[in-house]
């Protein structure tokens, strides 16, 4: 399983960097229009993720850190996060 997610966190490294390249010498079109939206898209998704997951966040050592992970990466760096304490109370 760690394979996978080595791999899905080296894909996602790809494609942020062919997003880059595209914004520094553009594509043909429509291949340039796609990437960007591609990549705003997965942006968006990221910061949705960094939103919902800030209360794993809090109480880590490098939180900041750990938010540009998950804006890179995505669920690729959050599934490493360990479970919020709160929620593992209210179960009690």
């Amino acid at each position: 399983m760690k394979v996978l997610w080595g791999l899905g966190k080296a894909l996602t490294l790809l494609f942020w960097g062919l997003v880059l390249s595209n914004l520094l010498q553009p594509m043909i079109n429509p291949f340039d229009v796609l990437i960007n939206l591609a990549g705003e898209l997965l942006l968006l998704t990221h910061l949705l993720e960094v939103l919902l997951l800030r209360s794993r966040l809090s109480g880590r050592p490098h939180p900041w850190r750990d938010r540009l992970l998950i804006l890179v990466l995505g669920i690729f760096h959050a599934h490493t996060l360990p479970a919020s304490h709160e929620r593992d109370a209210s179960h009690a």
